[in-house]
């Protein structure tokens, strides 16, 4: 499709993610199937019972990378709209911490965009996170990517 009406958006957030507002992004005439995504903030991870996140980026460099990622599914995959939100800050439990969606003509290819854009932004979006723990300890993910210090 991309037509001149094609959007991809990507931003990086601190207030929580209006989930409604990206659904209407996806709009467009022509559109046969929107496809989203929500990644959430669990209680747990690898055994140990989390309290909540801290997300933290650089802005500027994690916005143009996502951005790279969207230009990216649509040269790729037959795609009308395509947006992703990222939050940063700290995250409750339950919260949504990022959210993709993307409109096409058809299924599979908002599904293949949609898996397509989370995967990349997870590996290649500078994003850090930080798990509390309910014993009072905290520590930064994938200690080999370090996190800011």
């Amino acid at each position: 499709m991309n037509t001149k009406a094609s959007t991809a958006k990507f931003w990086i957030s601190e207030a929580p993610i209006d989930i409604a507002h990206l659904q209407r992004e996806l709009e467009a005439a022509g559109v046969g199937a929107v496809v989203c995504f929500e990644g959430r903030v669990r209680d747990h991870n690898e055994g140990r019972p989390v309290d909540s996140l801290t997300y933290q980026a650089y802005g500027e460099l994690a916005e143009a990378e996502g951005q790279r990622i969207l230009e990216e599914a649509r040269a790729r995959f037959a795609i009308e709209r395509v947006v992703c939100l990222h939050r940063v800050g700290e995250l409750a439990v339950g919260e949504v911490a990022v959210w993709a969606g993307v409109s096409a003509g058809h299924r599979a290819a908002a599904f293949d965009a949609c898996r397509y854009v989370i995967d990349e932004v997870k590996a290649r979006v500078p994003i850090w996170k930080r798990e509390h723990y309910r014993q009072g300890a905290s520590e930064w993910l994938h200690p080999d990517s370090a996190g800011p210090k």
